[in-house]
C-alpha cells in the first residue's frame, strides 16, 4: 500500500485515525532521536529519513542513502532501521534489546511490523534511531558495497 503523497502532512492526513496517531508518535521518536544531518522526506510512498544526495551522492541506485522510514501497510504498521541491518552487531543488540522489553518483535530484514503502538517499544526504537551518525551510516554502506 504506497501512497503518492508529496508532503508527510499529506501523508498523515490520508492515514485512518488509529493509524495517524501510532505513525505520528513513532515520527515524534524518530525525530527526537536521529542524529543531525538526516532530513524528513516522502519516499518510496512512505515517510524516510536520508542523507541528502548534496552530503552522499554516490549510491547504487542514484536515491538518498536511507536511514530510517516509516509506513502504514495494509494489515500493519511497520518502522525500518537500517541500523540494525547495517551489521550484526547492531542486529543483536537489537533483537536483545526489544526481547528484554517483553514485546514480541516481529521483524523482517530490517523492519519492524506492528499492528497498535503499544506494540513497538518506543525506548528501543529511539536508541536505534540514534545509533548511527551520517559518517557511520556511510562507512557502513561503503564497507557493504565493496563486499
Amino acid at each position: 500500500m504506497q501512497s503518492k503523497a508529496k508532503t508527510v502532512a499529506e501523508y498523515l492526513k490520508e492515514l485512518s485515525e488509529d493509524r495517524r496517531k501510532a505513525i505520528s508518535a513513532v515520527r515524534r521518536v524518530i525525530l527526537r532521536n536521529l542524529p543531525k544531518g538526516y532530513e524528513e522526506t516522502m519516499n518510496w510512498g512512505m515517510i524516510c529519513y536520508e542523507l541528502p544526495l548534496s552530503r552522499y551522492p554516490k549510491t547504487y541506485n542514484g536515491q538518498p542513502l536511507g536511514c530510517v522510514a516509516l509506513a502504514s501497510q495494509k494489515n500493519y504498521m511497520s518502522v525500518y532501521l537500517i541500523s540494525i541491518y547495517a551489521e550484526k552487531e547492531s542486529e543483536k543488540w537489537f533483537h536483545a534489546a526489544y526481547k528484554a522489553t517483553g514485546k514480541k518483535l516481529n521483524c523482517g530484514k530490517c523492519c519492524v511490523r506492528f499492528k497498535k503502538l503499544e506494540d513497538l517499544p518506543l525506548d528501543v526504537i529511539g536508541k536505534a534511531v540514534a545509533r548511527y551518525s551520517p559518517d557511520e551510516l556511510i562507512h557502513y554502506y561503503e564497507k557493504v558495497r565493496k563486499k
